[in-house]
């Protein structure tokens, strides 16, 4: 999402504007594909992607936060949600052990 993000924001980019919209969507961009490359690398039980996923999600439960109230806390929701679903998935014992640079 943060990529889609990322490329509608390149695409809205207009002439007034266009140093924040361009740096913007280069965040978002960076930010997504960052992501994406820690998310590959957990799947091939590279213990140090852990470390950035958490972070992300933790983020985005401040971000879910500061949307909480009026027209905004179904967005609220489905942040909060996918950050907690991804938070328990990698704290999950078995993740742990699977990313454990233990040998034993």
């Amino acid at each position: 999402m943060l990529v889609l993000y990322g490329v509608v924001e390149l695409a809205a980019v207009e002439g007034a504007k266009a140093v924040m919209g361009v740096s913007t969507a280069l965040f978002f961009l960076v930010y997504g594909v960052g992501l994406v490359f820690c998310a590959w690398k957990t799947h091939r039980l590279q213990s140090w992607a852990r470390s950035p996923v958490v972070m992300a999600q933790l983020i985005q439960l401040g971000v879910a936060w500061s949307f909480w109230g009026g027209s905004s806390t179904p967005a609220a929701v489905a942040l909060a949600l996918v950050a907690l679903v991804v938070l328990v998935g990698i704290f999950h014992p078995d993740s742990l052990a699977a990313l454990s640079d233990d040998d034993a």
